[in-house]
C-alpha cells in the first residue's frame, strides 16, 4: 500500500480564500414596528420622542399583541373547521383578548383600515 501524499504548497496555497477586500457586510435585517410606533406617537403627541429602552419595549408589546391575536383567530378557524383564516376571526379575537372599551375601539379602527384597503384594491 503506498503512503498518502501530502498536498504540495502550491496546492495549500490555492485552497485557502484571498484576502478578503474590505467591503460594506450586508447586515441581516431586523423587522420591528418602530417606525410605524414612533409615526404614531408623531400624530397624537408631535412634540414628545421616545428612548431606545421605551420603543423596544413597545414593540415588544405590540409583537405579543399580535402573537396572542392571531393564536386566538387560528383556534377560531379550527373550531369552524374553516380552511381560511379572515377579517372576522381577527376581528373576533380582538374582542376576546382586548378588554372593554380597548376592544370596541380596535375594532371601528381595523374595520376602517379593511374597508379603506377594499375600497383602493
Amino acid at each position: 500500500m503506498p503512503a498518502k501524499k501530502t498536498p504540495s504548497k502550491k496546492i495549500e496555497a490555492k485552497a485557502k480564500p484571498k484576502a478578503e477586500k474590505k467591503s460594506k457586510k450586508n447586515k441581516k435585517r431586523v423587522e420591528s414596528y418602530s417606525s410605524y410606533i414612533y409615526k404614531v406617537l408623531k400624530q397624537v403627541h408631535p412634540d414628545t420622542g421616545i428612548s431606545s429602552k421605551a420603543m423596544s419595549i413597545m414593540n415588544s408589546f405590540i409583537n405579543d399583541a399580535f402573537e396572542r391575536i392571531a393564536t386566538e383567530a387560528g383556534k377560531l378557524v379550527r373550531y369552524n373547521k374553516k380552511g381560511t383564516l379572515s377579517s372576522r376571526e381577527i376581528q373576533t379575537a380582538v374582542r376576546l383578548i382586548l378588554p372593554g372599551e380597548l376592544a370596541k375601539h380596535a375594532v371601528s379602527e381595523g374595520t376602517k383600515a379593511v374597508t379603506k384597503y377594499t375600497s383602493n384594491a
